[in-house]
């Protein structure tokens, strides 16, 4: 017998949800693999079985909130065909009973109505029906008049159904019915807590999303942010002239040498560190009274990933070549869309680097990645009509905007940083120096 327990997940990750089970009880597993997935609040972790033999037991259901070091299945080592013929056609447990199993044991209860509702057979909360499940003798049985007793009055679900009975809701054709056992409303509602709302009724045509663990930290993150640090913005243009050009005629000879395109992510990662090293406060945090300013650089690049934005972080980017930063942005941004990034990889950063522009952003305001006092956010590229000795011109043209903290970074140094990305940019001969 071998236990699966939440494994660890990362310095100051604490906990996880589980995101599905990938085997249901009574089903062979291998040694090494899957057989749960974890959702943190920054990646998915997959966690393998250490041993050949059948999973014997689930003791926490998809959904449920677990913590580091906790046991949540059980696997039996062999005997993996007696251990499946033993439980077939069983749920996971913690998953909800078959509609048999639902009607057996509540409907004979004093005090409940009985009411009926499709779902999903593609969910699996309900087979076909079999020798070992009868579902439309069940269904009669528990639907027959004899075995229910009228609810009064009507309870708030049952007054939903109602209204709904008039909008578009005939079941799919794939739908099995299943019981739901309601209690009548003797007593009056629960209160609601403080900073909560209640759920409203839908229309036909809207839907509820249960928001993921992963948007769950994203909001409270954000919304921490704003509540909790005097972040400013300010803004620049950048003539992105020499960086194009330079690109040009070097992008063929850098992608055969080093295997990875070349990009403008390398450009303004050497800048933000030849500005950081100039302006070290930006590179700082708080704690408590004090201010801890960093001297090395961790740069955190954002990700956007069907799950959520995410911020995985290219460690000593001060000490790393043009070629390394992009070859460890590509490798870090694929494995956040695959959602493969270990924890460790997504904390620690120093500044943040974010590229609204890819998605056609022109103007934006980034906000601050706590408790990094400062952000960058790099926007579209586009020609526009510039003054250049005298003369109206167009030029490649991008906009800047740098984010941060007024509690430990003043305007001045704030406007100061950002001219200097600027000046590196626009003259990249001064980044193969920085570096």
């Amino acid at each position: 017998m071998a236990d699966i327990k939440v494994p660890e997940l990362g310095e100051s990750i604490v906990e996880a949800a589980i995101l599905s089970w990938r085997k249901n009880e009574g089903d062979p597993v291998a040694k090494g693999e899957t057989v749960v997935e974890l959702e943190t609040d920054k990646v998915n972790v997959e966690v393998a079985s250490e041993e050949d033999g059948v999973l014997e037991a689930i003791l926490k259901p998809a959904g449920e909130t677990v913590s580091v070091g906790e046991t949540i299945a059980r696997i039996r080592s062999g005997a993996a065909g007696q251990a499946a013929q033993q439980v077939p056609n069983q749920p996971a447990r913690g998953q909800e009973p078959t509609p048999l199993e639902t009607k057996h044991s509540n409907a004979g209860e004093k005090g409940l109505a009985v009411e009926s509702r499709p779902v999903e057979a593609s969910q699996g909360k309900t087979g076909p029906q079999t020798a070992d499940n009868p579902l439309p003798a069940a269904l009669d049985q528990a639907t027959a008049p004899s075995s229910v007793t009228p609810p009064t009055p009507r309870t708030p679900s049952q007054r939903r159904k109602a209204r709904q009975a008039d909008g578009p809701q005939a079941a799919p054709a794939t739908s099995a019915a299943r019981t739901e056992v309601v209690r009548e409303a003797t007593a009056p509602p629960a209160p609601v807590a403080p900073g909560t709302t209640t759920a409203s009724p839908l229309r036909p045509d809207e839907e509820r999303i249960p928001m993921t663990r992963r948007r769950q930290t994203i909001a409270r993150r954000l919304l921490e942010a704003k509540q909790s640090t005097a972040m400013l913005t300010t803004f620049n243009e950048i003539d992105m002239s020499a960086v194009l050009d330079l690109r040009r005629r070097r992008k063929d000879q850098f992608k055969e040498e080093h295997g990875v395109g070349l990009g403008f992510m390398s450009f303004f990662t050497k800048a933000a560190v030849g500005a950081l090293k100039a302006f070290p406060m930006l590179n700082a945090e708080i704690e408590g009274n004090e201010i801890v300013v960093k001297h090395h650089y961790d740069i955190g690049i954002a990700v956007a990933t069907p799950a959520g934005l995410v911020v995985p972080v290219v460690r000593d980017a001060d000490r790393l070549t043009f070629a390394e930063i992009e070859s460890r942005i590509a490798d870090l941004a694929k494995r956040a869309r695959e959602g493969t990034l270990h924890p460790q990889e997504l904390q620690g950063g120093t500044f943040t680097i974010t590229n609204g522009g890819v998605f056609g952003s022109l103007f934006s305001t980034p906000i601050l990645n706590p408790p990094q006092v400062g952000i960058l956010g790099m926007h579209a590229i586009k020609e526009r009509p510039v003054a250049v000795e005298g003369q109206i011109v167009l030029r490649p043209m991008m906009y800047v905007a740098l984010s941060y903290d007024h509690r430990i970074v003043d305007g001045a140094e704030a406007v100061q940083f950002l001219v200097k990305v600027k000046e590196m940019v626009e003259d990249p001969e001064t980044l193969l120096l920085e570096g």
